[in-house]
Parts: structure tokens; C-alpha cells; sequence
């Protein structure tokens, strides 16, 4: 195997298992949406990230490092997602009963809102965009083809982040059967909305 190639899995290891958005979102609809909801998530995420590589590829993302006012604008879109995102994880766990929002949705409607939640909080952060469109090139060897490479690498990293996060994501589905709907599943739930609005103002707060 190419040494760039190994090279690129150790580095995508890591990052797909450091704390970040992703994570929290999928803990906060395993949480509301059991496990059912965890693979749309995880799918929209990895998704997102496949539209990042080949953006990259054609530098699309590289504009995100240059201009400011394309960067602020995503970058506050995306912070202002993960807020709304949070506050109603918030307002779920201290609603009375604890009952989950998706509770009366179809499991269609569900998975698709999942799906479109993970998509969407992965395109909306341009701290992806710009990652990609300096990293990915790192391992682009002299005469491979940029655009297929760079895709070809975002799947790896994207295959490993639908693993990573479903098993996390399932994971929690377990944690949170055991606590049922008494005072550590509210914790649990009111915890996870802090950490998405956290996530909202430190992404808000960042400069390019």
C-alpha cells in the first residue's frame, strides 16, 4: 500500500474519533431518536464530508481560505445551526415527561430529518471545507489525479466516520436504555444541547 496512503488513514483515524459537532449531534438524536436515527446521521455527516472532498478538489473550499466574507457568512450559518440545534435538545430534556420531539414523527420522517440534520451541520461549517482543501493535498502524489484522489480519500475518511459514529451512536442508544426517562437521561439530554450550543459560539467566535 502507498505510504501516502497509510500516511493519510493514521492521520483520518485520529481525527475521526476527536470530540467535535459531529459527535454531540449524534449523541443528542440517538438520544431523541433511539437507533433508528443514529445511521441517518452518521450518513448526512459522512455525506458531507464526500461534498467537502471533491469541493476541495475543485477549489471550491480553497475560496474559504481567501475570502472572508464567504468564510464569516457559512461560518455564522452553521454556528447559528448548531444553537438552534442545541436549545431544542435543551427544551426536549426539561420538557415535562422528557418526551422526545420525534417521538410522534413517522420513522421515515425521522431518519430523513437525521440524515438532513447531519448533512446539513457538516456543510454549513467551513472549518471542514478549509481542512480539507490544505489537508487533502498532502497526499495527492505527483501525477495522480487531483479531483479523483481527493474524493477517493474523502470516502476513506467518510467510511470511517459512518463506523466510528454508529457504533458511538448506538453505544449511547444502550447508555440511555438503562437510564429509561428519569433525572440521568434528562441530564444526559440537557448535557448534550449545552455542548451543541458551545460548539455553536465557539464556531461563531472563530476566525479564519
Amino acid at each position: 500500500m502507498d505510504s501516502r496512503l497509510l500516511a493519510f488513514i493514521g492521520v483520518a483515524a485520529l481525527l475521526t474519533i476527536a470530540p467535535g459537532p459531529d459527535m454531540a449531534l449524534v449523541l443528542r438524536n440517538a438520544l431523541r431518536g433511539g437507533r433508528a436515527a443514529v445511521l441517518p446521521t452518521a450518513a448526512g455527516i459522512c455525506t458531507g464530508c464526500i461534498v467537502w472532498g471533491g469541493a476541495s478538489s475543485l477549489g471550491v473550499a480553497a475560496l474559504l481560505a481567501t475570502s472572508d466574507q464567504l468564510y464569516e457568512g457559512l461560518k455564522l450559518a452553521g454556528a447559528v445551526y448548531l444553537i438552534v440545534l442545541g436549545v431544542l435538545a435543551l427544551r426536549a430534556a426539561f420538557r415535562a415527561g422528557g418526551a422526545s420531539e420525534d417521538a410522534g414523527s413517522s420513522p421515515l420522517k425521522s431518519r430523513s430529518s437525521s440524515y438532513r440534520q447531519g448533512l446539513v451541520t457538516n456543510l454549513l461549517n467551513p472549518k471542514v471545507g478549509v481542512f480539507y482543501a490544505t489537508f487533502l493535498p498532502q497526499f495527492i502524489g505527483p501525477g495522480q489525479p487531483v479531483f479523483a484522489t481527493s474524493l477517493f480519500l474523502a470516502c476513506i475518511h467518510a467510511a470511517m466516520g459512518l463506523v466510528w459514529l454508529t457504533i458511538y451512536g448506538y453505544s449511547a442508544t444502550r447508555l440511555a436504555n438503562v437510564l429509561g426517562r428519569g433525572r440521568g437521561r434528562q441530564a444526559l439530554e440537557a448535557a448534550t444541547g449545552t455542548v451543541l450550543v458551545a460548539f455553536g459560539l465557539r464556531l461563531a467566535a472563530d476566525r479564519a
